[in-house]
């Protein structure tokens, strides 16, 4: 019969040289690290573009997949698509792009 052994003991490497360094905490978006005065402008964070609930509406309607591509086409051409199509895109996306106080363009216009 075999005899049991202690592999994990006869195996034990020890490298030499080699320091574990614990990584520095890195700055996000609400976290309590401050940023260099470089990424600060304007005594505000560059974490975050300054916007207003409309045009944050508007965002998560560019991103949402689910009414289809958004390169290539106006925000108001977007959502009419939808529209035809039976997406049921959010009504407050066709009224504050109907009210013209808003980029007609969408989110990645001219980004990519």
């Amino acid at each position: 019969m075999a005899t049991k052994s202690n592999m994990k003991g006869f195996y034990k490497q020890k490298k030499t040289g080699i320091s574990k360094k614990k990584a520095s905490p890195s700055a996000s978006l609400g976290s309590k690290v401050t940023q260099p005065s470089a990424l600060i402008s304007h005594a505000a964070p560059d974490l975050k573009d300054d916007y207003d609930e409309q045009e944050e509406l508007l965002r998560q309607f560019d991103l949402n997949t689910a009414y289809g591509p958004c390169l290539g086409i106006t925000r108001l051409a977007r959502w009419e698509r939808a529209c035809r199509l039976g997406m049921d895109p959010p009504k407050q996306v066709e009224s504050l792009l109907k009210g013209g106080k808003v980029r007609l363009d969408s989110l990645w216009d001219g980004r990519i």
